[in-house]
């Protein structure tokens, strides 16, 4: 998947040949070798049917700037399919918003959704949300979702990992590794995106809960991104631990994560979210403990026209790489580094949900250069990934389905 960086890169590869797996706006985010005598060997190719069958014929073609391409449906099924991992052995797991997990298995979508998963809120924008595979998967076979916690005084963000046992088609050895605070009986602004960057370190985000003030306030949990170890231990070098603030923060002023990405050159950690009416954003958090600014900065208004605040700016707080007036909803969002999209390599591919569309998004560094719409009024996009056989995948929640982006030319 484009999000994984290259240490889990080679971790799929060692596990496809070497080892099995262990069994809002929305309704209410090596060196190289000088030496040709001493190269290193060329990795194997990954199967470009490794998940699913290629289709005998293409489909519609849709043209764009850079390349032409065609969209096959390889799952349908699922109410809202929120977030999507691959796992090793050729099979994948999806979370759906209900609170179900589904896996999909020889390319279909088994029939009895995994037991074992958390109880969530299904709520508003709340439920079961996002899912990643730890980097080292093929030796601990750690899994880890996000989704709505349920207790006193409603529920609140929470990161779980857990392990699956192929056997019994159920999670095991489930544990939180992080609950936020405090609980809230609001609707919106769970987050919640996953990411593990190249150091092993665990991101995720948590958005303000719907209490915009919230995510200036560094003694709770709303409106942050966060960074832990893979036990839900603090880092040592996080930029609060030792300071006013939570320990496990590592950037705040964020009002609903949507999107999470890791550049696969770089390493650093990109997001979008949802501003209110206007003024999402696309971030790239390459200062921790930086503060960006939500809500004492915003290109947004209220929902109902009036004023949030007369600035943009400040000083002390971060600008976004862009920003999208009207409100798009970006959604999930991936960096393209597959060599079956020459055109996009390097770019952005960005879903999103009121817009109904994925757009790519040409960056220079950390400076935005271009953006590029398609497929539009497609539906409500959730997800968007590459996998590890280099195909862009993305979730439509209209109409319940796993899709993926094959170049025609």
């Amino acid at each position: 998947m484009i999000r994984k960086k290259s240490i889990i890169f080679k971790a799929i590869l060692s596990a496809l040949f070497l080892i099995p797996i262990v069994a809002c706006s929305e309704t209410f985010d090596t060196q190289t070798n000088e030496n040709n005598d001493h190269q290193s060997p060329e990795k194997p190719e990954i199967n470009s049917e490794l998940y699913f069958s290629l289709p005998d014929q293409p489909g519609e073609i849709h043209e764009t700037e850079e390349l032409n391409f065609y969209v096959q449906t390889v799952v349908e099924g699922i109410s809202v399919p929120w977030g999507m991992v691959f796992l090793p052995d050729g099979s994948m797991l999806i979370t759906e918003r209900d609170g179900n997990l589904w896996l999909v298995r020889d390319g279909q979508l088994v029939n009895e959704p995994v037991g074992g998963a958390p109880e969530v809120v299904a709520q508003g924008q709340g439920g079961l949300l996002d899912i990643e595979i730890h980097p080292d998967f093929e030796n601990n076979g750690w899994i880890y979702m996000s989704y709505s916690n349920p207790g006193n005084g409603g529920s609140q963000t929470a990161i779980m990992r857990a392990q699956f046992d192929a056997d019994s088609h159920s999670l095991t050895s489930q544990e939180d590794i992080y609950v936020g605070q405090p609980f809230s009986e609001r609707g919106q602004h769970f987050g919640s995106r996953i990411a593990f960057d190249h150091d092993g370190y665990l991101f995720f985000s948590i958005g303000d809960r719907g209490n915009m003030n919230s995510a200036q306030d560094i003694s709770n949990s709303n409106g942050n991104l966060f960074r832990l170890h893979d036990d839900g231990s603090v880092p040592d070098d996080n930029p609060f631990v030792g300071r006013d603030g939570l320990d496990e923060i590592y950037a705040y002023g964020l009002r609903n994560i949507q999107g999470m990405a890791v550049h696969p050159e770089t390493g650093i950690i990109w997001t979008n979210l949802h501003g209110p009416r206007g003024g999402d954003e696309l971030n790239v958090h390459d200062k921790p403990g930086a503060n960006y600014g939500w809500p004492e900065i915003t290109y947004g208004v209220n929902y109902n026209g009036s004023e949030i605040t007369e600035h943009t700016e400040m000083e002390g707080m971060e600008q976004p790489v862009m920003h999208w007036t009207p409100s798009i909803a970006p959604s999930g969002m991936d960096f393209v580094s597959s060599d079956k999209y020459p055109g996009w390599q390097g770019d952005i591919l960005n879903g999103a949900l009121a817009f109904q569309l994925i757009s790519r998004i040409v960056v220079d560094g950390n400076e935005f250069v271009h953006e590029e719409r398609f497929l539009e009024d497609i539906g409500r996009i959730r997800d968007v990934r590459q996998g590890p056989d280099g195909f862009i995948y993305f979730s439509n929640e209209s109409n319940g389905t796993i899709n993926r982006i094959i170049p025609s030319d």
